[in-house]
């Protein structure tokens, strides 16, 4: 059963949505640029693509370690995607998960390292050392950010929990639940290394970053999970901040529009803002986002 969890719900519907959400953020981007956007089956076809592809390995690059990344930070996807949904349908989370959940979405932006520092190409040991530091600067305010649902839930760190302290009431309806919500959302950007803080890709400055060596099934499988991060990650907020999805009567509508609304937020912060540079973002997270992810921590503390 398992197994089963694990290819169903961690797997091909986290796959399948992600690639919807990339469809989404391409499109709406597109008609903000006054472009047509593309089909719908786009990311699908763009994934079947570099799966077919010869996978080139540079001169000189660590051979296992290169090909290995991309595998680690899709096997840390799959495994956090099936621990939210065996979470929100089953019930079966343990005590703990919240911490294990925190670890593991941290695994993508470590194998982008791995496999950029892998590659031995100058441009991209340069892009896995600014994601380096990116992680370094919002790990913080993203962990503290999502401790407060947890005070909210009573100091539980089971994930099932915190989605049941909401039958009354979302945490996202309370100040120090908002002041939370907004610092995890810029974390997220982050995440997902969109504009501003597409900085170890940027693709005007380092050609592509970390990934820059990558062709083929490497390549499909790092932009595979991305895709089901974009996913993935607003899943995640909304089981700390709205209680997670909930498919019943008209409480589907509420949900759709929670998840399109995060998703539209990202978009719309990533189409009118400039790409900060790495001192920046190391300054906005150690300062404005961690004093704000404090406050909202007090705020809960104290039952607001």
């Amino acid at each position: 059963m398992t197994f089963v969890y694990l290819l169903v719900f961690g797997f091909a519907a986290t796959a399948v949505l992600g690639l919807i959400t990339s469809w989404i953020d391409r499109k709406v981007t597109a008609r903000v640029q006054y472009r047509v956007g593309p089909p719908f089956l786009q990311p699908f076809i763009d994934i079947v693509k570099l799966l077919g592809k010869e996978t080139v390995i540079p001169e000189g690059a660590s051979k296992v370690t290169f090909l290995i990344a991309p595998v680690i930070g899709i096997s840390g996807v799959i495994a956090v995607a099936t621990l939210f949904w065996v979470n929100q349908f089953f019930s079966e989370g343990f005590v703990g998960d919240w911490i294990v959940a925190i670890y593991l979405l941290a695994i993508p932006s470590l194998s982008i390292i791995l496999g950029g520092f892998a590659s031995r190409n100058p441009l991209a040991s340069l892009g896995s050392s600014r994601e380096m530091k990116l992680v370094i600067a919002y790990e913080l305010p993203f962990i503290l950010a999502a401790l407060v649902p947890v005070i909210a839930a009573g100091g539980s760190i089971r994930l099932s929990d915190i989605i049941n302290a909401q039958a009354g009431g979302v945490f996202a309806g309370n100040i120090s639940g908002i002041l939370a919500l907004i610092v995890a959302i810029m974390c997220v950007q982050a995440k997902l290394a969109l504009v501003p803080f597409d900085i170890p890709e940027a693709e005007t400055e380092i050609v592509g970053g970390a990934l820059l060596e990558y062709s083929g099934p490497g390549l499909a499988i790092f932009r595979l999970m991305k895709n089901m991060l974009f996913f993935t990650l607003p899943f995640f907020l909304i089981i700390l901040f709205f209680g997670g999805l909930r498919l019943n009567g008209i409480n589907i509508l509420w949900t759709i529009l929670e998840y399109v609304g995060i998703v539209a937020i990202i978009t719309v912060i990533r189409n009118t803002n400039p790409r900060v540079r790495i001192d920046q973002a190391v300054r906005f997270f150690w300062g404005p986002m961690t004093l704000l992810a404090v406050a909202a921590v007090v705020l809960a503390l104290k039952g607001l």
